[in-house]
């Protein structure tokens, strides 16, 4: 049974969203300020955290500034709806999804299940998709979810890592927008989420550029994305 952990003040939420995910068969832990709970989250034997931005205490993007300096744990984050700032900052600080309030919790349900379903991946498969690649000097591997990038370990967030797989699987050739949302993001691509570009902005500033400068991920406007090659 996945173990999720809530952070969220509103402890009324906390009680319909626990009740809900019950039910889907997970285990719920909610705590309601943000000192608390990234000590949870740090301390506890969790799978993912649902994580509010306005929280006593501390607030939620401290949380997980604090939080990705010692875990990758998985966080989805709580933002309000049409804030795209929000939704930005938590992107850039290494939330592996947002979901605005007010939310159905069969979404919630759904995006928790896609990012458990990306952080454990079965050692024994057999179709090939837990091979090492080793690509321009990285080397990925999917059974151990690591990225070696000129000899140095890179931290990346299971969206980031599930990008770049995509990425390095197809390198030299153009992988749409629309495949990389539904295989990463398990998702259909709408026309007004930012996340896709903001993970992929967040991967390329962790990876960096070429000793030439050259950038190893480029855009290929209104279609998509292509790791290039030297």
């Amino acid at each position: 049974m996945d173990k999720i952990l809530i952070i969220d003040d509103d402890e009324e939420l906390c009680e319909l969203v626990s009740e809900y995910l019950a039910v889907e068969g997970f285990e719920i832990t909610s705590v309601n300020d943000g000192e608390s709970g990234l000590k949870a989250a740090l301390n506890g034997d969790y799978d993912i955290v649902i994580l509010d931005v306005m929280l006593p205490k501390m607030n939620g993007f401290d949380v997980l500034r604090n939080l990705r300096e010692e875990s990758k744990l998985p966080v989805i984050m709580l933002t309000a709806r049409g804030d795209d700032m929000e939704r930005i900052v938590g992107l850039e600080i290494g939330a592996d999804d947002y979901l605005p309030k007010p939310f159905n919790p069969r979404e919630l349900a759904a995006r928790l299940r896609a990012i458990l379903r990306r952080t454990a991946p079965d050692p024994e498969e057999t179709d090939g998709t837990n091979e090492k690649i080793d690509v321009d000097g990285i080397q990925l591997s999917p059974a151990s979810r690591s990225v070696i990038r000129d000899g140095e370990d890179v931290n990346l967030t299971s969206v980031e890592f599930g990008l770049l797989h995509e990425l390095l699987k197809e390198a030299g050739k153009i992988v749409k927008k629309d495949d990389l949302s539904e295989q990463v993001l398990e998702r259909e691509l709408s026309p007004y989420d930012r996340s896709l570009d903001m993970h992929i902005s967040n991967l390329r500033k962790k990876l960096g550029v070429r000793a030439d400068g050259s950038e190893r991920i480029k855009t290929i406007r209104s279609v998509g994305y292509i790791y290039t090659l030297v």
